[in-house]
């Protein structure tokens, strides 16, 4: 078979911007956006999306593998431009919008963006930014998104703006033959790491990658067609883990939002009759202690990512009618690569058991080839004992390119055939991976290894906590000991005191795990994610210096 070569017919380029045309043909006149009282169908959003490919090439000559950025929260030009930018051979950015403007700036000056796409709410940010950029600095011309909810003083079109995006839609080619990727190596997504690290770095997708990924988070979802899909996640982290071009595939509907309010979500989930969201675990805890929670009348599908929701966290959003999946993924890999899969047996568990069960990363996705866990230094698994902890490592088709202008960075990650995600975790004898933490997050107190993410699910459960996060604090004594930061819930009028709170925590895990500070905060540090940023805190515990006079535990 030696004669049998890849052609033109059988090795066109994968790409996830294919599934807009086929919406077009096959969900045409069906809702495709939704956004406060303003509907698209999938014909719609389709022209529209080829009409603004069409200016983005002819009025900026924007050409193949250009960065084009994006400052917005979930609104409807931030979805279709998920689509235009690559469309027009393009590669889009799409920028944190809690980030402050030195930091935007250092981002576009990293990337040389030539594009910039700002919301109406969010110019002030982007002008600031921009301002910081060094006269030899490429200089993205910007793009105003106006907003007709939003007041007239934001949406006014000023100098510092070449035109709105409205403009490009009105004088765009609906007919625009836009551009096929080269190769389906061809980068379609710039994405930078959060910010729960102080220095982010900037990860390059392809198309191939992000169409395996797309199809590949339908598929381990069960995502039905036709899915209504409301836009708690970010669009701007990890490209909505692929859920932009993931409801252009199932003809799917949008319900964008513009911030997240409990109040307001719990009244889009009925008025849409929502089927699906996604978001970090914050947002189950928002959600289930708002004094606006009710019953869902319908169950919605609800996955979450990040740090293993805690016990307590997961009974209450369920008992409210959500269905909670539990997955794990990274910037890195375009979206979620492991999830729990449930099997059926552990619907016989008791609920307690049930939640411990889901806290759990779980298995590979399935564009996946490999995961595991293993000593770093040898390369060499890990017992698959649930207790051995190692680094994470992963091996499959989502995996980004590289970091841009960041070889050092990339070669440390991508290295022996594995991406090394820097994440601490176990495996256990199931097969499953739980994780234990970030490798910088585990705290080493007297030679005892301290999962923060174990003594932070103990302080979840407290009644009167609504956030925690635990990180290393400086000790004579030990080297380092456990320092907690901590958020009441509200409405709680006399909280507990730090030392009730240790009481609380000695109760329930080993001496040598106890938080011995715990500090007191209104809220946490957070990406837009809903990530806590630890390193904040940790330069808060460094700051608090070393704790003295330790007695033995």
């Amino acid at each position: 078979m030696e004669h049998l070569k890849p052609t033109p017919a059988n090795s066109s380029p994968l790409t996830p911007l294919s599934f807009l045309d086929r919406a077009a043909t096959v969900y045409g006149d069906c809702v495709s956006v939704i956004y406060n009282q303003t509907q698209f169908t999938w014909s719609e959003t389709s022209q529209r999306c080829h009409r603004v490919a069409s200016s983005i090439s002819s009025l900026f000559g924007i050409r193949r593998r250009d960065v084009v950025s994006v400052l917005s929260p979930n609104v409807p030009a931030m979805y279709e431009l998920q689509f235009a930018v690559p469309m027009a051979g393009a590669v889009i950015n799409s920028v944190n919008t809690r980030l402050d403007a030195r930091t935007v700036s250092v981002l576009l000056k990293h990337s040389g963006s030539k594009l910039l796409f700002v919301d109406c709410a969010l110019r002030s940010l982007a002008v600031e930014a921009l301002s910081l950029l060094k006269p030899g600095d490429v200089k993205p011309v910007m793009v105003l998104i106006r907003d007709g909810y939003e007041s007239e003083e934001v949406n006014a079109l000023t100098g510092e703006f070449a035109m709105s995006y409205d403009d490009l839609v009105e004088r765009g080619d609906p007919g625009f033959d836009w551009l096929m990727p080269e190769t389906e190596w061809d980068p379609i997504a710039l994405n930078y790491t959060s910010g729960t690290t102080s220095a982010p770095k900037g990860a390059v997708h392809c198309h191939r990658g992000i169409f395996l990924m797309t199809l590949d988070t339908l598929i381990n979802w069960s995502v039905p067609k036709q899915a209504v899909y409301l836009w708690t996640l970010p669009m701007f982290h990890a490209n909505g883990w692929c859920f932009p071009w993931g409801m252009a595939a199932v003809g799917g509907v949008n319900v964008c939002v513009r911030k997240f309010e409990a109040a307001a979500i719990f009244h889009l989930i009925e008025k849409h009759k929502v089927t699906h969201m996604c978001g970090a675990p914050v947002v189950l805890n928002m959600l289930s202690n708002s004094k606006d929670a009710r019953p869902l009348k319908i169950p919605v599908k609800i996955m979450t990512a990040g740090a293993s929701p805690p016990a307590a966290v997961l009974l209450r959003t369920e008992a409210l009618g959500f269905e909670v999946s539990h997955g794990y993924g990274l910037t890195e890999t375009a979206g979620l690569v492991v999830t729990c899969a449930w099997k059926p047996k552990w619907n016989r568990l008791p609920a307690s058991e049930q939640a411990r069960m889901k806290a759990r990363q779980g298995v590979r996705s399935y564009c996946m080839t490999k995961m595991d866990v293993i000593d770093p230094a040898t390369l060499s698994s890990a017992p698959r004992d649930g207790a051995t902890v190692g680094e994470v490592v992963l091996r499959g088709g989502s995996v980004m390119m590289g970091y841009l202008k960041d070889p050092e960075s990339t070669a440390k990650s991508i290295s022996n055939g594995w991406f090394f995600t820097g994440d601490v975790g176990v495996m256990h004898e199931d097969g499953y991976l739980e994780i234990k933490d970030r490798s910088k997050d585990v705290i080493i107190t007297g030679g005892e290894n301290v999962s923060s993410v174990e003594v932070e699910s103990v302080l979840f459960a407290h009644p009167e906590v609504n956030e925690a996060a635990v990180v290393a604090r400086p000790d004579e004594f030990w080297g380092e000991t456990p320092c907690a930061f901590v958020s009441l819930k509200a409405g709680v009028a006399k909280g507990p005191s730090d030392k009730e709170v240790m009481e609380y925590c000695r109760e329930r895990m080993p001496h040598y795990m106890i938080p011995k500070t715990v500090a007191f905060m209104e809220e946490l540090p957070k990406t837009a994610t809903g990530k806590i940023q630890k390193f904040v805190l940790r330069e808060l515990a460094m700051k608090m210096g070393p704790t003295q006079h330790r007695s033995r535990m």
